[in-house]
């Protein structure tokens, strides 16, 4: 089958690779319809990752699922399905918390890659949500979104404790900081506050919800959301880059009782603990329970209630895949679909 390898840093290739087969009896192998690059790819792209060798890629799909194991018992050969970039049980009592991307018996999506023609999903029964109905073309790619940038800026805006009355500060316009600002609208924030630089990602965080664009970054733009706010810093932050200047941005942006949902992969991230500590904010986050939201995002996406699809800028075939990933290493693009 045809697959996305990245051999080094700047060096992705579509190879004819293996096809994917049952490995463990609750393996699930779909027919993968549709997939993404995402910004965490980008991190090996630039080097700042190691490689260790050839690497399949893509952890974000959408498909149809073609043979299932003897021990799958929801899902079924046929069912259109959008499952988490991370694979779990769902039944052990840290997905039961609400946290499946931290499930015990977890796999990461990455480590499998779906930047392909076929996937084989661990653990299916608990990582695999059937969609029912046929989705439109544009409710297709909504739902490709959720699969991870949609569910990880909902659950952003959630660890942040968006909601009614409050005022939410988004660091990051990338794909998922953009849809944190679509989730926070859902929620009722009153305000939401997008930081960028780019007239085109400032557009769509309008379209998303976002009141109010700042430019600033660093102290400069903490000193701006304070100037908005009265002073105080806003309620909830989002956190959806992974460096330390945003970690720092977010955290200074927050008045004290805040809270910081940070889901950018961190990357040289440190934190002082008497800054910490007088900035008397709460920090949650990690890697995204996409699966505790999918079937809220499905009913939504499903209903015509959200369209996060809009995020992906740029669509080509797989085949065009280095391409892909230029532009948006080059920020030509937010956000690229890959079809099959």
């Amino acid at each position: 089958m045809r697959a996305v390898v990245m051999h080094a840093p700047g060096d992705v290739r579509v190879e004819e690779i293996e096809a994917p087969v049952i490995v463990e009896p609750t393996d699930a192998i779909i027919r993968v319809t549709a997939t993404c690059v995402c910004g965490s790819d980008l991190w090996p792209y630039r080097g700042i990752e190691k490689l260790n060798g050839p690497t399949p890629m893509g952890h974000e799909y959408v498909g149809v699922v073609e043979q299932v194991g003897p021990e799958v018992n929801d899902i079924e050969v046929g069912d259109f399905v959008v499952g988490s970039f991370v694979a779990s049980d769902n039944t052990c009592e840290i997905c039961e918390a609400g946290f499946q991307s931290r499930c015990i018996h977890q796999v990461m999506m990455g480590s499998v890659g779906t930047q392909s023609e076929y996937a084989r999903i661990p653990l299916a029964d608990g990582t695999l949500v059937p969609v029912h109905g046929e989705p439109t073309e544009r409710q297709a790619r909504s739902l490709l979104a959720a699969s991870d940038v949609l569910g990880t800026g909902w659950f952003a805006a959630v660890a942040a404790e968006a909601g009614p009355g409050k005022t939410v500060a988004v660091v990051g316009d990338g794909a998922v900081g953009l849809l944190a600002i679509l989730a926070a609208r859902q929620l009722g924030a009153e305000r939401i506050i997008a930081m960028s630089r780019h007239a085109d990602r400032q557009a769509l965080a309008t379209q998303f919800g976002a009141t109010d664009i700042v430019e600033e970054r660093g102290d400069a733009g903490i000193a701006k959301i304070k100037e908005l706010t009265g002073g105080y810093g806003a309620h909830s932050t989002v956190e959806a880059v992974g460096t330390q200047e945003s970690m720092m941005q977010a955290i200074g942006a927050t008045r004290p009782g805040g809270h910081v949902g940070y889901v950018g992969v961190s990357h040289g991230v440190e934190l002082d603990g008497m800054n910490l500590f007088f900035a008397t904010v709460s920090l949650l986050g990690g890697p995204a329970p996409v699966r505790r939201f999918l079937p809220e995002l499905i009913e939504l996406i499903m209903t015509d209630q959200i369209d996060p699809g809009i995020v992906f800028d740029l669509t080509l075939p797989l085949e065009d895949a280095a391409a892909g990933y230029q532009a948006m290493d080059e920020r030509r693009a937010t956000k690229v679909l890959l079809t099959l």
